[in-house]
């Protein structure tokens, strides 16, 4: 007598394939996107806010830090929060997760949300471009009239 097993499930229960990441160069990014999975090298990092307030037990630290980063088409600053600014010291090769370009006083910058994630990886075999730097570009917002 052969028993079949009746409970189980049709059509290969598994779960969908991750995507592979698609890395884009710095001189593909568009000012109001996201959704980037870049690799660069940081170039400088400067801090430029830290403030500490304590609430109740525990001490919660703010820290911001821009970073020139880049890769071999161009540079953008990146704005590192908190515990990102700990692994973006200049000469590191990074891979920035789900990126987003964010707009600050009309130039892009590259941010990391909590949706996305900084990883430190190995050392990038590329020459940083350092005369293309996206952040200086100045962008105007231009409301179009359709007639």
């Amino acid at each position: 007598m052969s028993t079949t097993a009746a409970g189980q499930q049709q059509g290969g229960g598994a779960a969908p394939a991750k995507r592979k990441p698609v890395f884009v160069k710095v001189d593909q990014l568009k000012p109001g996107t996201s959704g980037h999975t870049l690799t660069v090298k940081v170039v400088e990092s400067k801090t430029v806010l830290q403030k500490g307030r304590s609430t109740s037990a525990h001490l919660r630290q703010t820290r911001i830090a821009e970073c020139l980063v880049g890769d071999e088409t161009g540079t953008i600053i990146f704005t590192a929060r908190n515990d990102q600014v700990d692994l973006v010291k200049p000469g590191t090769t990074v891979i920035l997760r789900n990126a987003k370009v964010d707009m600050f006083k009309g130039s892009m910058r590259l941010a990391v949300d909590k949706w996305g994630r900084v990883e430190v990886t190995e050392p990038a075999n590329f020459a940083v471009k350092e005369d293309n730097n996206l952040s200086l570009v100045e962008y105007e917002l231009v409301n179009v009239v359709e007639e």
